[in-house]
């Protein structure tokens, strides 16, 4: 019975951080799933040392982070699972369930630096160059083909998330300014520029397609299904999945926002305005583009400059 009521507490704790989360930080789904698996698996664990959240110590963290690493588990998701402990045992001490917090001195897993993969600019166009319109293609397949572009074209021009492209509404668009309001992570709020090409294909697809799609329907979102129904993260990625195979490579939306990025580093483009473009909140998360893009810059280099070759190299080839 004693058992029992404390993994009752447990789930009591549990529910009361997930509401925290969800009400007062304002997380998506999918973040609050991730922590809800972490603190599910740390929960488990415990159980199995006779010990509830509120009781655990700071050599149960550091068993439950560096056992998952025994086990196969990547540095990069050992770390994410200490961050949520850390944030659970922040939250336990505001709000004086605890006056402890096992998390202190337990150190982070190291982790490799994985550089974000983008495409160059000459993929990115074969990706973007528009479809060809064939001769006898329905108003309903016309449609469909240019909600695709105008997608694309906003993906690439904007560096929005999945999540952020599917919950885009008609009311945040400012096209006459050349600028999209985007709500991201948190539900913080950030004012995103559109180029030329994303503007042209947004108005084609405003002035034929949507109204073809959303039919007799209402709805308030600007990229819509068949009968105005909201797109699944699926439906996006099976799209970019397509579009970037009939330009012979293989691409998710993500790469496309990491593109955005990396050209514009590539030239120019200041840090600051880069991180606000993609709603980053420290500018550290954003300084790995500027990695990318010196590592192309250095491939470059070394394949055309006369005297970037060893000796040995030149004496090679002849």
């Amino acid at each position: 019975m004693a058992t029992t009521l404390r993994a009752r507490d447990d789930q009591v704790l549990l529910r009361s951080f997930g509401d925290y989360l969800k009400i007062e930080k304002g997380l998506r789904p999918l973040t609050l799933e991730a922590y809800r698996s972490d603190l599910s698996q740390f929960c488990a664990f415990l159980g199995k040392r006779h010990r509830t959240l509120a009781e655990a110590r700071r050599d149960d963290v550091r068993a439950f982070v560096f056992r998952g690493l025994s086990d196969g588990l990547e540095g990069r998701s050992a770390a994410r699972k200490l961050a949520t402990l850390r944030h659970f045992y922040k939250y336990l001490l505001l709000d004086r369930v605890t006056d402890r917090d096992p998390t202190v001195n337990v150190e982070t897993p190291k982790q490799w630096k994985i550089l974000p993969k983008s495409l160059a600019t000459s993929e990115v166009e074969a990706m973007l160059a528009p479809a060809a319109n064939p001769p006898k293609e329905s108003k309903y397949a016309a449609a469909l083909r240019q909600r695709d572009q105008a997608m694309l074209e906003v993906l690439y021009a904007g560096a929005l998330r999945v999540s952020e492209l599917i919950t885009t509404r008609v009311a945040d668009l400012k096209l006459e300014l050349g600028m999209v309001m985007v709500r991201g992570k948190g539900d913080k709020e950030r004012i995103v520029p559109l180029g030329a090409a994303a503007q042209q294909a947004i108005s084609a697809y405003l002035r034929d397609g949507r109204p073809a799609l959303v039919g007799h329907k209402t709805s308030p979102l600007l990229f819509v299904g068949h009968g105005g129904k909201c797109l699944t993260r699926q439906r996006l990625w099976q799209m970019v999945k397509r579009a970037s195979a009939a330009a012979g490579r293989h691409a998710s939306p993500h790469m496309l926002r990491h593109s955005c990025a990396t050209h514009m580093v590539e030239r120019g483009a200041d840090l600051r305005t880069v991180q606000t473009i993609l709603g980053h909140a420290d500018i550290a998360t954003t300084q790995v583009y500027t990695h990318v893009a010196t590592d192309r810059l250095s491939s470059v280099y070394r394949k055309h400059h006369p005297r970037a070759r060893a000796r040995s190299d030149e004496g090679r080839k002849k």
